[in-house]
């Protein structure tokens, strides 16, 4: 696929909503880019599996074993903030400056918490687009275009370049 064919299956092909994972249509070893939406706003680019070569990704030593594209799109769809930049965004952008007085409190009293919330508000608002490629260099170089504003759309909004 060229890179016009990627960037276009990434701002216009078949969109997938988190609150729908996991996704059986997602390749459990893969290097590759995804697009995060709400509505028509991109939100945010990602890319995994950056250390996967070809053969990585053409002959899995463990197939059954989930590495790359599969695990960084679970990661998401589970909210939890700890080790996942994308969940930190959201809850710093879109969760916190909304929480009531009330929540706060409950946060603090941990009867509340805030990888919920953030799970929460990914499952109600977004939805992503995928593709492939055939190693983590093609995804890095593919990310950082989609960065730099490569989409019809312009740059993503929690992670422009």
């Amino acid at each position: 696929m060229t890179d016009q064919h990627l960037l276009a299956a990434l701002e216009t092909g078949p969109s997938h909503r988190f609150s729908d994972w996991p996704n059986q249509s997602v390749p459990k070893v893969a290097a590759g880019v995804y697009t995060i939406w709400d509505d028509s706003r991109l939100i945010y680019v990602g890319m995994s599996g950056r250390a996967m070569t070809t053969e990585d990704t053409q002959a899995p030593d463990q197939p059954t074993k989930a590495k790359g594209l599969w695990t960084r799109l679970n990661s998401h769809a589970q909210g939890r903030r700890s080790g996942d930049q994308f969940c930190v965004y959201v809850c710093d952008r879109f969760v916190v400056p909304h929480l009531s007085d009330q929540q706060q409190a409950q946060i603090g009293d941990g009867e509340l918490s805030l990888d919920a919330l953030t799970r929460n508000y990914i499952h109600d608002r977004f939805e992503y687009r995928y593709v492939t490629v055939g190693n983590g260099k093609d995804a890095f170089a593919l990310e950082r275009d989609v960065q730099r504003g490569a989409l019809a759309v312009g740059k993503p909004f929690l992670n422009p370049a």
